[in-house]
């Protein structure tokens, strides 16, 4: 599952390189399970996958793969983007954001990061939007053009069998002692706010079929973007941005509590969530951050005096829905090349955090905590946080990923239970 580097990709302009894109309207009860569609892949990395509550987008397949590294990633991408767009052979029957040639994208966490950020373009996507549903094929000039794709519901995926689950660079003691440590510096005044991450392996007897752990994803965690790209999965709550006709949105999540299953304590543990000084504070930070980028690339914006409790299955968050005008030429990647990494994944003030992150995790991110989602040749799309999810390492074995906000009233045994509840819908996918 290596991503191609961009010196692999065939030269833009060249006439054999140009896409061709064909979108077609379809009834809505063939697509009534999109995640259903999705073809066993011969490599795990090859389904993709955005989607909540029935409607999203799913493909398969690769038609082309641009990967970067480094600080000038996003830039890079949305570059490749635009010139391949530009150049492709377009019918669009529908004309919904999604429709069209589509990009699938997944960016590393860090500039300085070993992994690469990559864009994938798949042959095949099916997408389902409120009334409208539709289907896209892609392809090249220089191949012959696909038969009809015939949309059947594939036999359910086999599990994965037993799967063990081990520490990953760090235990949960040390990751405790690089807590109390960030709280240490918190104290010193270093710095306001870190995310802290720590890694879980979870190792199989035989292949994971990606479209096993979305599927009990989407059955668990409904209210959740469900999402897959180049071998990165999972389920993510927050919406890093969202761009469509203008409008700019994004939901930012920071404060959480750990659900109880009793309906009861539930409320009062929300009570408590929203009364909490040190999740308020913490909150507060990532709204901060995103509005405030937000703000150079629109002409009015939208930010709540308060935020809201926004019920998962196994936490609660605290969440505001920031809102703007975008006044620019801004695309959906550029818009969360700006927000990233915000205050909820990385910590205030940036740099500062970002350094303390390098120094007490011993682990590179990856594209865990980076932006993922999906963009249109107009530049709307949507694009999470890539939280609650996993990277394969392998086809039987799948790195898992969790990170808690650390600020000055944080105590360590609380944060490895918080990692826990963040780490169980992946471990629950799984079987585990």
């Amino acid at each position: 599952m290596t991503s191609p580097s961009p010196a692999d990709q065939p030269p833009v302009g060249d006439p054999g390189d140009t896409l061709l894109a064909r979108t077609v309207a379809v009834p809505l009860p063939r697509v009534e399970d999109l995640l259903a569609l999705l073809p066993e892949p011969e490599d795990v990395g090859d389904v993709v996958s955005w989607v909540r509550r029935g409607e999203g987008l799913v493909g398969w397949g690769r038609v082309a793969t641009f990967a970067s590294s480094g600080p000038d990633r996003f830039a890079e991408a949305q570059q490749w983007w635009r010139r391949t767009t530009a150049e492709a052979i377009v019918r669009d029957d529908v004309q919904e954001p999604g429709t069209g040639p589509i990009a699938f994208g997944s960016m590393a966490f860090s500039r300085h990061s070993d992994s690469d950020s990559v864009l994938v373009v798949p042959e095949v996507v099916v997408g389902r939007r409120g009334s409208h549903a539709w289907i896209t094929t892609i392809t090249r000039a220089s191949t012959v053009p696909p038969a009809d794709v015939l949309l059947t519901h594939q036999p359910e995926p086999e599990g994965p069998g037993p799967v063990d689950f081990e520490d990953g660079d760090l235990g949960v003691q040390r990751w405790s002692q690089a807590v109390d440590e960030a709280v240490a510096r918190i104290g010193a005044g270093e710095l306001d706010k870190v995310v802290l991450a720590r890694s879980v392996r979870a190792c199989a007897g035989r292949r994971i079929d990606p479209r096993w752990v979305l599927r009990r994803l989407t059955e668990d965690y409904d209210t959740t973007w469900v999402f897959a790209v180049d071998g990165l999965v999972g389920a993510t709550p927050e919406m890093l941005v969202r761009l469509e006709r203008g409008l700019v949105t994004s939901r930012v999540l920071a404060g959480t509590i750990r659900r109880s299953g009793d309906d009861g304590h539930d409320l009062a543990l929300a009570g408590s969530l929203a009364r909490s000084s040190k999740d308020l504070e913490e909150h507060e930070y990532a709204v901060r951050s995103v509005a405030d980028a937000l703000a150079e690339h629109t002409s009015s914006i939208n930010v709540p005096e308060s935020p809201f409790v926004l019920h998962l299955n196994n936490v609660m968050h605290l969440a505001t829905d920031v809102a703007g005008v975008v006044d620019d030429d801004s695309t959906s990647l550029g818009l969360a090349a700006s927000l990233h990494p915000s205050a909820a994944v990385c910590g205030t003030p940036t740099p500062a955090a970002d350094d303390v992150i390098s120094q007490l995790e011993s682990m590179d991110r990856g594209r865990y905590a980076g932006p993922v989602g999906w963009m249109d040749a107009s530049g709307d799309g949507e694009w999470g946080i890539a939280l609650r999810c996993g990277v394969y390492e392998d086809p039987t074995s799948i790195s898992l990923y969790a990170g808690c906000g650390i600020v000055a009233g944080s105590r360590a045994e609380d944060e490895v239970a918080e990692s826990v509840a963040k780490l169980l819908p992946m471990r629950t996918a799984l079987g585990g």
